[in-house]
């Protein structure tokens, strides 16, 4: 039986534009890089609640909610939800929080997001964990995520709402029980103001993805041999249509010092929660000097 869940302090940060911005930060030693904790597209802090169970306290963890997600202020602007403008509300939060290194932990955008700041300064990513996201993701995968990304439905209870999301992700995950089926739905989902359940950001994310092009647009291969020369670890899983076993291999080939780990029977994407994946996490930090 799990323990009491690690205590955390909400904190908050200002955008360039004026958003009040929140992520949740676990304490550990102030004499390490910390924990920077990213999340995939409609996701937020409560994503990285295992990763912060097994490494908080031994380290700094600081989870993210992107502009309009979680407790974080929803974005005025639609097209404001863009991978440049979160890059630039992060320099924001590095320079207000006093941040001038860290472990970038980036699950699907949060690993295109590590991407993208490692190609600005590679020098303050003392590490990264890239989940299931690569350098070139797979077009079906895409046009699978299109079909959920911003459809702003509601549920009276967990019980709906976990059944809604077995609905949607029975492939990818297709050992999960009710237990984590409802696990999954009080992570990406929070009560509205009329008392339903419905998914916890902007429906408005949805625009600038759902562009021609709007998901892609750029070469990332350059962006991620920025990473070189630092401890990186790629985690797949194994039933992924976003990251391919091919671009992995690919990945590996261009970084050869990258470690990689295939989770069976996950798809996009896997939880960290996973003892194989948690156990390669240990690994890559015990390198980060």
């Amino acid at each position: 039986m799990a323990g009491p869940a690690r205590e955390y302090t909400d904190r908050y940060w200002t955008s360039p534009d004026g958003l009040k911005l929140h992520y949740r930060e676990y304490d550990g030693p102030v004499d390490r890089p910390p924990l920077l904790c990213l999340p995939g597209l409609t996701r937020n802090a409560r994503d990285f609640e295992p990763v912060a169970e097994r490494f908080g306290g031994e380290w700094r963890v600081l989870c993210v909610d992107l502009r309009g997600r979680g407790e974080s202020e929803y974005a005025k602007d639609a097209m404001s939800y863009h991978p440049l403008t979160y890059v630039a509300d992060l320099n924001a939060l590095f320079e207000q929080a006093g941040i001038d290194r860290f472990v970038s932990v980036g699950t699907s955008l949060g690993g295109i997001l590590t991407m993208l700041m490692a190609a600005q300064d590679a020098n303050r990513i003392a590490g990264a964990v890239l989940n299931d996201i690569g350098p070139y993701i797979e077009p079906a995968g895409l046009e699978r995520v299109k079909t959920y990304v911003g459809q702003g439905r509601s549920f009276p209870t967990w019980m709906h709402a976990s059944r809604a999301l077995q609905e949607i992700f029975a492939e990818t995950h297709p050992d999960y029980q009710t237990s984590d089926w409802l696990a999954m739905a009080k992570r990406m989902m929070d009560y509205t103001g009329n008392g339903r359940i419905a998914f916890d950001y902007d429906m408005n994310i949805a625009e600038p993805f759902n562009q021609p092009g709007g998901e892609a647009g750029v070469d990332l291969w350059p962006t991620f041999e920025t990473l070189a020369g630092r401890p990186l670890l790629a985690i797949r899983g194994g039933l992924s249509d976003l990251l391919s076993a091919a671009t992995l291999d690919e990945m590996c080939r261009r970084l050869p010092g990258m470690d990689a780990l295939t989770l069976p029977r996950v798809g996009h994407t896997p939880s960290l929660a996973e003892p194989e994946a948690q156990q390669a996490i240990a690994a890559l930090l015990s390198r980060i000097s």
